[in-house]
């Protein structure tokens, strides 16, 4: 579902979509965890991967590769930027 600023939850993004994190509603805020795990406002991340039944789902962001449940992804929003998984504009 997409909001107004035209974030949308990290869980629906596609596999191969890049995006950036945006600023979180405050009845969805991150949990500590999340954030000390590098996904705060103004991330760059890339979707890799989801496992077959859709949960979890696998990220890449600042170097590393991290795994969340769809339940913790679907409170993190995020604005596509517009490129695939192979760089080229969409």
């Amino acid at each position: 579902m997409t909001d107004r600023n035209g974030c949308v939850s990290l869980s629906e993004l596609p596999v191969g979509s890049q995006a950036r994190l945006c600023d979180h509603d405050r009845s969805e805020a991150l949990s500590e965890r999340l954030q000390d795990l590098g996904l705060v406002p103004g991330t760059d991340v890339k979707v890799i991967r989801r496992a077959p039944l859709g949960d979890p789902l696998e990220v890449e962001l600042r170097g590393y590769r991290l795994c969340l449940r769809r339940s913790e992804a679907d409170g993190v929003c995020a604005t596509a930027n517009g490129h695939s998984a192979d760089g080229h504009s969409r």
